[in-house]
């Protein structure tokens, strides 16, 4: 699946570039900024390749990967201030990324012939798992965790999609771009129209 290095390679800059981001809010030196854009860029498709047992690791069999997010961390570096509103950047630019991730960890589950659960869970995995590392390291909440937005259900829709567009034969030229599209589509929803699910809210104890 020829498709699979360039989601790989795409969701590596789009996250490399929000982790750079967050490292800009957080005022970080440029070491800083490309250990927060590596962690975030790499981190989900390492934890989904060691789950996997993918040897090696995609970006120990390809240092380009590292490369590329360190080239996404040097131009925020001098180009943040630019930025009208680096929030507003980072939770859309990181939408996209999901997105991208989402379809790329979906798509080698499906490669290595995986069922249908490991393929949403690869695809949840992959999208999740770095901008999660990113937010704790930093200090901030996590965005994965905000209350009641569509970020995991959305990594959740899309890798499901994935999975069931595979059990009707569909081509994985089509199937991956629509695992992204249908993440995106609802991570772009909660953020613009405030889509979101129902949150816990305790009641008081009878007396």
């Amino acid at each position: 699946m020829n498709l699979l290095p360039a989601l790989d390679y795409m969701s590596v800059l789009v996250f490399a570039i929000t982790g750079a981001l967050v490292a800009s809010r957080a005022q970080l030196d440029l070491v800083g900024f490309a250990f927060v854009a590596s962690l975030t860029a790499l981190g989900g498709g390492t934890i989904r390749d060691l789950l996997l047992d993918r040897n090696p690791i995609f970006w120990i069999a390809d240092p380009t990967y590292l490369g590329v997010a360190a080239a996404a961390a040097l131009a925020v570096f001098f180009t943040a201030h630019l930025l009208e509103s680096r929030r507003r950047a980072l939770l859309w630019l990181d939408s996209l990324a999901l997105a991208i991730a989402v379809a790329a960890g979906a798509g080698v589950a499906m490669a290595l012939d995986q069922s249908a659960v490991i393929v949403v869970l690869m695809g949840m995995i992959t999208g999740c798992m770095g901008g999660l590392m990113r937010d704790v390291v930093v200090g901030d909440v996590p965005v994965v965790l905000k209350q009641g937005e569509l970020y995991v259900t959305a990594a959740f829709a899309g890798s499901a999609g994935a999975a069931l567009a595979r059990h009707y034969g569909f081509d994985p030229v089509f199937t991956l771009p629509g695992c992204a599209l249908v993440t995106w589509s609802l991570r772009a929803g909660s953020l613009s129209f405030g889509w979101h699910l129902p949150v816990y809210k305790s009641t008081p104890p009878k007396s």
